[in-house]
């Protein structure tokens, strides 16, 4: 009978064993299972908040948006009656305005051009304060596909900014909706021409080019060295110093 009990005391043993076996195994698998569900949570939760921060972004307040029609080329020298002031596309010169910060006012029918290969334009009343001035100039680092620059014509507030097909007036530099404008739309794809290059053409102001131009009807002296788009493009950007050249300078 003792050897029985014993046989039987290793059965019940070996029996426990298994049984606490299996209990860890369900428990691991529940830990598991678990730490899973949590894992796709977080997951979901970081992807609920970028849709979140996408759609914030493009939640933009104040934004009129315009179908351009004709936006083919026109002759240097030829002026564009544009329906907006400042404009958001049309025709323009075959030229565009190097992207960057510019202390004067730039050719209309440069900067409509720059609009077409994705660059946003900030215009801004040449009354407004110095330091709003300066932290707009700030929204420029060099190779982004943007215009700084003083803007004398109508405008529906100190500060509008356009791209294609669309525009924005605000009162500040501050302001977010002007931010989420210029961080959705620079380098904008829903363009004429995506990707075409925003530097390696035209870098003088408004007042330098008709100078030149009224001193020769066909000045091509004015233009030389400029692309234009028959000779290719230059996508990133690399053409760009980092800041247009100001007239002091």
């Amino acid at each position: 009978m003792a050897k029985k009990s014993k046989a039987e005391e290793r059965r019940a043993r070996a029996a426990a064993l298994r049984e606490a076996q299996r209990k860890k195994d369900r428990r691991n698998k529940a830990l598991k299972i678990a730490g899973a569900s949590v894992a796709g949570a977080a997951v979901l939760g970081l992807l609920g908040t970028a849709i979140f921060m996408e759609l914030k972004s493009r939640n933009i307040e104040g934004v009129a948006e315009y179908e351009v029609g004709d936006f083919s080329h026109v002759d240097v020298g030829e002026k564009v009656d544009y329906e907006q002031s400042p404009p958001v596309g049309g025709q323009h010169w075959p030229y565009w305005q190097n992207c960057g910060v510019y202390t004067d006012p730039i050719t209309p029918e440069f900067g409509v051009h720059s609009l077409e290969h994705g660059a946003v334009w900030i215009n801004y009343d040449p009354e407004l304060p110095e330091e709003k001035v300066t932290a707009l100039e700030g929204f420029y680092n060099p190779g982004d596909y943007l215009l700084v620059t003083p803007y004398e014509g109508d405008m529906d507030a100190p500060i509008v900014a356009s791209s294609w097909g669309r525009q924005i007036s605000v009162d500040a530099p501050d302001d977010e909706n002007l931010l989420r404008f210029v961080q959705l739309y620079e380098r904008g794809t829903d363009v004429p021409e995506p990707g075409a290059a925003c530097s390696g053409s035209v870098q003088e102001t408004q007042a330098d080019f008709e100078a030149q131009l009224a001193e020769q009807a066909e000045n091509p002296e004015a233009l030389e060295g400029a692309e234009n788009d028959d000779q290719g493009s230059d996508p990133d950007n690399e053409d760009t110093d980092g800041e247009a050249a100001k007239e002091d300078e």
